[in-house]
């Protein structure tokens, strides 16, 4: 029976491909279909939750080793996972397979294109990753999370649609909470370096606070993400500084916590960036300087574009840098909310319901009522 034919995503088993896989697993079910995953081993840390039927672990590895060997052992991996995959969904007989980017995604959307499954691929970025790239030529459309997609031929480029980055629910209920005030004369700031924080923003953020006045340090709220070892070392910072601070290594509310905060401080993967759109918020941006693709900067500078974001290569990224733009900003509350609006503005809430409607469009699906 057809109805009981999934539709396959297949991602990387990190939150940056897996929470856009899980918006997109819940826009479909809302439309009535099953929906089983591919993924790896490392999604058993993101994955526990991820609302599919199935969850199906297939072999796969990066390519992007520096010997011989390493380079070897991973096209075997990715060999063998395809194999593994082709198995699977000649068994499953998917009506569609979406891929998420990262290494992981690509034996399943190999197999699923080998096997002539309608198939899509999503890339968050503004420039296309590797293992998109490589698959993009084999697939009958490209998502895109970008107004514009660096890095694709003009031919792939006509394949392309946007549909932006899928967001968890919590983003979507944490976009309707407005913008916070200022009635306390207060500036509520968040300091977030991706899912395990960032060695830099402990080290210059502090420091950038000791140079304020401090009258400017009273009128500051902050909540950090640091590291696990570098969590006690900020904690007494701002404890010695007399700045009133949260830091944990990890927020499981972290949308919330951007929804609570007048001004970001950050990396630029595009989780992060689809977050900060959909809900809002400014944002100060320090793209990760050593990605090989320079996805970040890519996403960063869309971002500024917009007017919600200022950007900052890490290595101008000082302390005293950023005591001024601090500085600056509690000066300048009114052009604080102006530029959450230009944030918002940039955002595309119903990435996963546009997503959803590509992949259906691709499979010849329409939408069906869940039983």
């Amino acid at each position: 029976m057809s109805e009981d034919r999934p539709i396959l995503l297949a991602a990387g088993g990190t939150g940056g491909h897996l929470f856009p896989a899980q918006a997109t697993s819940e826009a479909l079910a809302a439309r009535g279909f099953a929906v089983e995953l591919f993924t790896d081993e490392r999604a058993q840390q993101y994955g526990q939750d991820f609302p599919a039927r199935a969850i199906h672990i297939v072999s796969s590895a990066s390519p992007r080793g520096s010997g011989l060997i390493s380079r070897a052992t991973a096209a075997l991996a990715l060999a063998r996972g395809t194999m593994q995959a082709r198995k699977l969904i000649a068994r499953i007989r998917p009506l569609a397979l979406i891929g998420f980017g990262g290494y992981p995604s690509v034996p399943p959307v190999l197999a699923a294109s080998q096997l002539g499954v309608p198939t899509v691929i999503h890339e968050g970025n503004a420039v296309i990753g590797k293992a998109n790239l490589f698959l993009a030529p084999r697939v009958k459309a490209i998502a895109k999370g970008f107004a514009t997609l660096d890095g694709l031929s003009a031919a792939l480029a006509e394949k392309t649609h946007l549909t932006g980055d899928p967001v968890r629910p919590m983003v979507i209920e944490a976009a309707k909470i407005p913008f916070p005030d200022f009635s306390d004369g207060r500036l509520r700031l968040l300091v977030t370096g991706g899912s395990q924080g960032a060695r830099v923003m402990s080290d210059i953020v502090p420091a950038a606070i000791e140079l304020l006045s401090e009258a400017e340090r009273k009128a500051l709220i902050v909540t950090q993400q640091a590291r696990g070892e570098d969590e006690a070392r900020v904690r007494e910072a701002y404890q010695r500084l007399g700045v009133e601070a949260e830091v944990r290594s990890f927020f499981s509310d972290l949308p919330l916590r951007i929804a609570a905060a007048h001004l970001v401080i950050g990396r630029a993967g595009a989780s992060t960036v689809s977050e900060l759109t959909v809900i809002g918020r400014p944002a100060i941006l320090v793209p990760l300087p050593h990605a090989l693709d320079q996805d970040q900067a890519a996403n960063a500078r869309q971002f500024a574009a917009s007017g919600g974001a200022s950007v900052v290569a890490q290595s101008a990224f000082s302390p005293q840098w950023l005591a001024n733009a601090l500085s600056e900003a509690q000066k300048d509350l009114a052009g604080l909310a102006r530029r959450a609006e230009a944030a918002r503005g940039a955002g595309i809430p119903d990435a996963a319901d546009r997503l959803a409607d590509l992949v259906l469009s691709v499979a010849g699906q329409k939408e069906r009522v869940a039983p």
